[in-house]
């Protein structure tokens, strides 16, 4: 079993224009409605295509009545923990014209020591049958800086792998414990890290204890970076879509295939990338297109070395 703890979910709010102007008027039909944030993006793509999971998150006042409501209907096996706060929204704009997505992401509301502690309760009842444990998103303005150590030191003592996808100092945090797997973008990794060279910022982290980071650079593809390999993986030309749940996507692979014992960068760089691309292609995060065989057999896979990596990103 996959399972995902989303310490700060939201509720996502998507709507599509013909073309953004700023400091205009837009008219719009009904946006679509969808409990999300990072761990459950991955939940929801492992889960149709075909692995079993379990998503764990929060929920709370009447944002959070809504989150449940559209969970329940997914069909993702999940378990709730309530908490008083409300659930915080995302919204999403979709510039048809330009094939661009403008977010807005509230910042969400801290849970109470008991809410925390409920939640890892229920990571703990969960974790002797799950695989591998994936940690995803932002965590809340207040979060305790030790829970996201303290969740992967519980998993690892049970023998369960960390995949782990999130920035600023809790991607630092994540590193030091020991977390498996680090899936940042190259913004996110420059932030945490202070090293704007995309390499060496993913050495860091492994300096600190990953043993895998899968760093996203947009349309110039996906990097894996081990302890001694690099491969990059990328299509010839970016798509146009939404990006939304992109790096979601490329999580989902990768839990999919540590959840197989899977542990070769190549095959999960190939898998992750492919993933990532197909999710651009959907309307809302958390789907990927049914076109991403086509899409992996598309990719250009390298074990460049640092130096190229560096002029070409440059």
């Amino acid at each position: 079993m996959i399972l995902t703890v989303t310490p700060n979910p939201a509720l996502d709010l998507t709507w599509h224009v013909d073309q953004l102007r700023i400091g205009d008027t837009h008219r719009a039909d009904a946006g679509a409605v969808r409990a999300g944030g990072k761990g459950l993006n991955v939940a929801r793509v492992a889960h149709a295509e075909g692995a079993v999971v379990r998503a764990i998150t929060t929920a709370g006042g009447r944002s959070g009545e809504e989150f449940a409501e559209e969970l329940g209907r997914s069909g993702v096996p999940h378990s709730l923990v309530r908490v008083a706060q409300d659930t915080r929204r995302s919204i999403a704009i979709v510039d048809e014209a330009l094939g661009d997505t403008t977010i807005v992401n509230e910042r969400g509301l801290n849970p109470s020591d008991q809410e925390w502690a409920d939640l890892l309760a229920a990571v703990v009842d969960a974790l002797p049958s799950a695989r591998v444990l994936v940690i995803s998103g932002s965590l809340p303005p207040g979060a305790p800086d030790g829970f996201l150590p303290l969740l992967i030191a519980v998993a690892k003592d049970a023998g369960v792998p960390v995949i782990v996808d999130t920035s600023g100092p809790a991607l630092l945090r994540a590193a030091a414990a020991g977390a498996s797997v680090l899936k940042p973008n190259r913004a996110e990794l420059a932030e945490a890290t202070g090293i704007t060279d995309p390499v060496d910022g993913a050495r860091a982290l492994l300096a600190r204890g990953a043993e895998l980071v899968l760093l996203s650079l947009g349309a110039a593809g996906m990097l894996a970076v081990t302890a001694s390999e690099l491969v990059h993986a990328r299509l010839d030309e970016p798509l146009a879509g939404n990006p939304t749940g992109a790096g979601d996507a490329a999580v989902a692979a990768c839990a999919v295939l540590y959840a197989e014992g899977e542990r070769d960068p190549e095959l999960i760089l190939r898998r992750a990338a492919a993933w990532s691309a197909a999710a651009v292609l959907m309307p809302l995060a958390g789907d990927i297109s049914p076109q991403w065989p086509t899409l992996a057999a598309q990719l250009r896979v390298s074990r460049p070395d640092p130096d190229s990596v560096r002029k070409d990103l440059s």
